[in-house]
């Protein structure tokens, strides 16, 4: 993203910044650091990456995903990543994965390890991190309610798979990272050697676009971002309702 961001949770800075020995760090991170190493993120939510990420999760359109798992890449290329690496997805409730049709996060998280090439030992895994109830829309809430409502949301349901293990947490959107904090958290309890995040987007204190939307807003205007993306918009329709997001 572009401007300087906090070197730990990749929250874009706007004001003077404690200088840690990694780089940058905003408040929070400074006060109270975050279970994961470091998360990283391929653009802000807005405009046209924005749209791109609704065409995908809500208008199920493939090829805008595998445009976003390029983009994750371009994120994580820029951080020094172990070799032996698991790549884990945000997993969604499994009522709404059945409403959606699929998790956007693991088919993005898919992507990315299957263009992967090398000899570094990445691999997914869909299964061991899953959730273990609903919650509700993050949309509106503080960053207090937001931690209220995803506490004791995930579990692992595999330990072995993850014991001693370097973890890259995938997921599309990252807002406050509270999510990303609990996935994380319980990651590091069962045994992760360290976790990474890397989202496609991250939602930034100045994330509105230039229609004024704000982030997990539909605005209806996806027609440049799915010509990138090689899909026709005769058919795009809004969707009835978007999620918050982390």
């Amino acid at each position: 993203m572009d401007g300087t961001s906090c070197s730990v949770c990749g929250e874009k800075l706007f004001a003077h910044a404690f200088a840690g020995d990694g780089g940058p760090l905003c408040g929070l991170c400074q006060r109270v650091p975050p279970p994961f190493a470091r998360a990283v993120a391929y653009g802000a939510y807005q405009g046209e990456l924005r749209d791109l990420i609704h065409l995908f999760k809500y208008q199920q359109i493939k090829p805008a995903g595998r445009l976003l798992a390029k983009f994750l890449a371009l994120a994580v290329a820029d951080v020094s990543l172990p070799d032996a690496l698991t790549v884990i997805p945000v997993p969604l409730w499994p009522g709404k994965r059945h409403a959606r049709g699929f998790n956007q996060a693991e088919e993005i998280a898919r992507e990315l390890v299957r263009a992967q090439s090398g000899p570094a030992n990445i691999k997914l895994d869909s299964s061991s991190l899953i959730r273990k109830r609903d919650t509700a829309s993050q949309t509106g809430l503080t960053r207090k309610q937001r931690r209220a409502n995803v506490k004791g949301a995930f579990a692992v349901a595999n330990k072995v798979n993850i014991k001693g293990r370097s973890i890259l947490l995938v997921d599309d959107v990252m807002t406050t990272g509270v999510t990303a904090a609990e996935c994380a958290r319980v990651l590091m309890r069962s045994g992760a050697k360290q976790v990474f995040v890397a989202t496609v987007a991250r939602a930034t204190k100045d994330a509105v676009n230039d229609s004024g939307s704000t982030p997990g807003h539909w605005d209806g205007r996806p027609a440049a971002v799915a010509a990138a993306a090689g899909v026709a918009t005769a058919t795009i329709v809004a969707p009835a309702a978007s999620q918050g997001g982390n």
